[in-house]
Formats: C-alpha cells, structure tokens, sequence
C-alpha cells in the first residue's frame, strides 16, 4: 500500500483486476496517467467480450435463430445497463453509437440541429469545449443558418454564468451544449444550474459527460438534461461505442441520423417509414461486442461504487494540487473550486511534447498537446500543455512520482 489508503476503495486490489498495471513501461513500471484519453480495461471487460466473440456471437434484431435472439437479448441488456447507469427513465432513451461521445454530440446537431432548430436559432457553448462539442455548432451553423454563441470562462477556470445568463436573455437560444467536466481544466461545471437557467428561457441543454460520467454518479432525470453523452472507452470499456441519452419526447422530434437497415419499419423504392427511438438513430449493424463490453464495464464501475471512486479522486485531487503547485516554475491551468481528476500544467522553458517525452523514459504515461481544446489553450495564453489524468486504479504513490519527476525534468530544462 502506498500510504494514502481511501477507507471504501482499495485501490491495489482493483489494481490487480486491471493486466496491464502490472506491465513495465520502457523498462520501467507503467505509471499511467492518461485515462482521461482512454482509460485501461479491467479483466472482467476483456473476458466479457472474448466470451461473446468465442461462444455466443450473431447479428442483432435480424436473426430468426437461437443466436441471434441470444446476442439480441445481451445487445439490448447493455441498452438497459446504461439506462440504468445513467438513472434515464426509459430504456427507449438510449442510443448506442458508434465512435463515442463524438458521434453522440453529431448525431444531435445533424438530427435536432436541423431538424428541430430554427434558422436564426442560437446554440451556446462554452470556452472550454472538447472539439467535438464545438465543430459540429460551427458547421450546423454554417449549413443551417443558427447562430454560435460562446460563453466565457473564468480566470479560474469556471464557467461563467453571468455571461450565460446575457446570452440566454432574449430568448433565442434554442440549445445549451457544455462539457459536465473539463478535459483540460478538470472543472465540474454546475450542469443542474445550467439546466434550471437554459430552460427558463425555453432552450434545451446537451451535457458532454465524456469525463463527468467516469468521476461523478449522473442522474439524467435529476438533472432534467434534455442530452446527455459519454464515451464507453472512458468508463474502462471498449472504444468504438458512445451512449447519448435524449429525453423520449425530444427524441421522436427528430429525423434519422444516417439511413439503412434497422432504423426502418418499411422500405419502398419512393420512400421509407422509419422505426421510433432508439433504432431510428442506430442504421447498420451495431458495435455487438464492444455493447457487451460496456455492460461489463458499468457491472464493473458500480460494483466499485461511485461514491468511493470520487471519494477517491477527490483525495488524488488534493494531493496532486499541493505537489505540482509545489514545484517552481509548475503552472497549473485553472483552479476550479469543484474540480475532477484532470490535470493540465506547463513547466517553464519546457515544450510540453519535451515534457512528455522526459517523463516516458521514467515510465509516466501523460498527455501532450492542446487535448482538442485549442481555444482553451489560447484564452490561457499557453500553446501547449502536458496533462495527467486519473482513474480509479491510480495511486498518491503514483502522483508523488509524477511529481518527483516533473521537479527532475525541471533541472534538466534550467
């Protein structure tokens, strides 16, 4: 044990659920720090899927036979499992996607964007956007005549919401999309504050939650979100797979997202009757193994328990902020009150991509670059940063040697 033991998560036996913790990294042991990128998947997501595709592997919703009613029944059962994940109220709320919470957040500006909004209609965003809460705006903005709006974040690195109120104010704004927890500055953002804000004045709100799902316990119907995304490789599953939540009645507003197979109830040659939500939104044939992983991988994170993995975080957290502010020449990005287990920081003289690189010869896995958040970058006035992002499976041990080394890294670049 490393010391720092959270009384509810032990943190070295999940450890050992988890192969590739006990690899080495470069000759050293692996330190990684970039599941805020992907994070690793624990034994019980790999066998899941191995067991799907050696034993019980078909086509969904076509087959007439034992095996594919079979993978139906375990497809749709992760349907249930994220329903129930995200406390939805039905499962006909879930849609599986097909690349994560990019295609998630493109599936709502293609189908609701053109399709419910107005040209003329705004859509506000916020400064710390992932690129993929952002680029499908500016192209529904291009395309379909809505306006942009960008709400301002704070030198704290919060969302501002005096700013989201002026831009709420005269009432044309027809959808709020902001992040649940910044991939760069780690902030939560008030996202039931937001909600409350954005539908007094008749807008409806999309949360990313492509990192908030992983660090915090979500309840779509508490939040009253009308969208809400997340990643399953994020959430210690497999990649090829995002879930967006929309509310039913939203939902059946909305035309198709991409045509073809099972999102159709009938198919002539001059026109298509197209099936209710969710399968209206999930043409060809859907990501089976990687749905029977994410099912697994939901088993896996609440039977750890939310609860204890923030507690957790929540201590990594501390800990990480005292060490790296600790370190002369450290700047961190953002100093949020409620922040998750995300960290981006620039150390003087240093390029972050020389940064990184240093920090992989001592076996430390980080972030380097702008984490396709540009524009964050440049209202902080940093080119680039590194950044180290936890998971329930990291350790104080492991922050502590991140610091060791980041303070060692500092001489070399004086």
């Amino acid at each position: 044990m490393d010391g720092y033991v959270t009384p509810t998560l032990d943190v070295e036996r999940i450890r050992q659920d988890f192969p590739i913790l006990s690899s080495t990294h470069r000759g050293k042991k692996l330190v990684f720090l970039d599941s805020g990128a992907s994070a690793q998947k624990p034994r019980a997501v790999i066998d899941a899927m191995v067991r799907m595709m050696e034993a019980s592997y078909a086509n969904v919703h076509r087959g007439a036979y034992h095996l594919s009613e079979a993978a139906t029944e375990s497809y749709e059962s992760s349907r249930r499992a994220a329903q129930r994940f995200l406390n939805a109220a039905d499962e006909r709320e879930i849609v599986l996607t097909g690349t994560g919470s990019t295609q998630a957040i493109n599936l709502v500006a293609h189908s609701f964007g053109r399709g419910v909004l107005k040209p003329g209609q705004a859509v506000v965003v916020s400064e710390m956007e992932h690129h993929a809460n952002l680029v499908p705006w500016q192209m529904l903005r291009d395309d379909h005549g809505t306006t942009l709006r960008i709400c301002r974040v704070t030198d704290a690195g919060e969302l501002d919401l005096e700013d989201l109120e002026r831009h709420l104010a005269d009432g044309q704004v027809g959808l709020v999309a902001v992040t649940h927890m910044s991939n760069v500055l780690g902030t939560v953002t008030p996202v039931a504050q937001i909600v409350r804000m954005a539908h007094a004045k008749g807008a409806r709100v999309l949360i990313d939650g492509s990192q908030g799902a992983v660090h915090r316990r979500v309840d779509v119907q508490a939040l009253g979100c009308d969208f809400y995304v997340f990643t399953a490789h994020k959430l210690y599953g497999p990649t090829g797979l995002g879930v967006l939540y929309g509310k039913l009645d939203v939902l059946e507003q909305m035309p198709p997202f991409m045509g073809g197979g099972d999102m159709i109830t009938e198919v002539g040659l001059e026109r298509s009757l197209f099936a209710p939500p969710p399968l209206r939104f999930e043409a060809g044939t859907p990501p089976i193994i990687e749905a029977i992983g994410l099912h697994a991988a939901i088993d896996y994170v609440e039977g750890v328990g939310m609860e204890a993995i923030e507690a957790h975080e929540r201590s990594l957290v501390d800990h990480a902020t005292r060490r790296l502010s600790d370190i002369e020449g450290v700047t961190l990005l953002g100093r949020a009150q409620d922040r998750g287990g995300v960290f981006a920081f620039a150390l003087d003289n240093a390029h972050a991509h020389d940064l990184a690189t240093l920090l992989d010869r001592a076996g430390i896995c980080v972030r380097a670059g702008r984490h396709c958040a540009e524009p964050l970058h440049r209202r902080f006035g940093v080119e680039s940063t590194c950044r180290a992002s936890f998971g329930m499976y990291t350790t104080h041990a492991e922050v502590d040697y991140l610091a060791d080394a980041v303070t060692k890294a500092r001489e070399f670049f004086s």
